[in-house]
């Protein structure tokens, strides 16, 4: 089943919801996710099971999950030290929780030298046992940055590729998610990318709200199918608010063989410049009268200015509109902060379903 939507990783299950299975469960739905990530093993050893009486946390939690359609993966840190060991209690762990995929936290330890021979055969216990199971590699955003890593060990026998786009002490996710997934496409393999972004406070520094919405519009805008964040238990515990912006992120964008134009309206009236900007093929041109941009990014920072700056808190209403799925005229009113629009008259072309040509013309008058 291929991964699409939104997730949340958890470390300590206990500090997920109290540890409660069906408040997690509820919780997951409540927020529009379609998987969770629950740390399984760390090195050698199990992970998440109870320190006094040995009983493992994770079956519960999964068949709570499961009976909510949330796909369920389990993740490993690994160091290296042990590599055929680590790939067996990988394995242990996957089959006898019956897993849904697997991810692969590989960091500083995998820096080390030798380690390419590490990756290796780790990699081949994992596969040679679950030879059909989706598996990701989580390691760091930029590989130009950590070329001791052996990254093509891991990803010739990975699914996907799962980098942890942390802006620690910037406000720039799209911008460091566009240069991450732009590095891994140097590389080959190159697996799909799901980012995993810095839902978290550290030091002195915090993710804005702003930043997790710019996170997952440039997701989108790039055609990820899904995008992670990082943890559960911290983020509820120390910013909450980030938890929140999640949730009311509507990661699906548009159901599929929607009309485009009540797409384009939603959107338009979410105020939301990464839906708006999806609806365009990679390559498009938006023109008006003073000006052609092309391509998603320009487009996408239109609709952001359009939103914020020309039409604050719009309305807008589709009158009147004409033509077929290759080409569509329409007219269209908006009530804003800013004045009124009764004269919008726009043309879009259309192929395979996206817009590729978009003209625009609106005069604004005052409120």
């Amino acid at each position: 089943m291929a991964l699409e939507g939104k997730g949340w990783y958890i470390w300590q299950i206990r500090r997920c919801e109290g540890g409660n299975a069906a408040q997690i469960a509820a919780e997951a739905v409540a927020s529009g996710l379609s998987h969770v990530l629950i740390k399984v093993a760390d090195g050698t050893s199990a992970y998440n099971l109870d320190p006094i009486t040995g009983a493992d946390l994770v079956p519960s939690i999964i068949q709570a999950l499961r009976a909510k359609n949330i796909q369920c993966w389990g993740w490993q840190y690994v160091y290296g030290y042990d590599p055929a060991g680590e790939g067996a209690i990988a394995v242990q762990r996957t089959q006898q929780l019956n897993l849904d995929g697997f991810v692969i936290d590989a960091e500083d330890q995998y820096k080390l030298p030798g380690r390419e021979a590490a990756a290796r055969t780790y990699m081949n216990v994992l596969r040679a046992s679950l030879p059909n199971l989706p598996i990701a590699l989580s390691s760091y955003r930029y590989p130009t940055l950590h070329p001791q890593l052996p990254w093509v060990a891991f990803l010739e026998k990975c699914d996907y590729n799962m980098p942890q786009v942390y802006w620690v002490n910037a406000h720039n996710p799209g911008e460091q998610l566009i240069r991450s997934v732009r590095e891994f496409q140097a590389i080959t393999p190159f697996r799909r990318i799901i980012p995993t972004g810095s839902a978290y406070l550290q030091g002195n520094w915090q993710a804005t709200s702003a930043d997790i919405i710019d996170f997952m519009q440039t997701a989108q805008i790039l055609n990820l199918s899904a995008a992670n964040f990082w943890e559960w238990g911290h983020t509820k515990l120390y910013v909450p608010g980030l938890w929140e912006t999640v949730k009311a992120f509507p990661w699906g964008g548009f159901p599929p063989g929607g009309e485009i134009l009540d797409n384009y309206f939603d959107a338009l009236n979410a105020h939301n410049a990464g839906l708006a900007a999806s609806l365009y093929a990679s390559n498009a041109v938006h023109v008006n009268g003073d000006r052609v941009i092309q391509g998603n990014e320009a487009i996408r920072n239109w609709y952001q200015t359009l939103f914020g700056q020309i039409l604050p808190n719009a309305q807008f209403t589709l009158t009147g509109s004409s033509g077929d799925q290759s080409a569509r005229s329409f007219q269209w009113t908006a009530v804003s902060d800013a004045g009124r629009v009764i004269d919008g008259s726009d043309n879009f072309g259309i192929v395979n379903g996206a817009i590729v040509y978009h003209y625009t013309f609106f005069t604004l008058s005052p409120p």
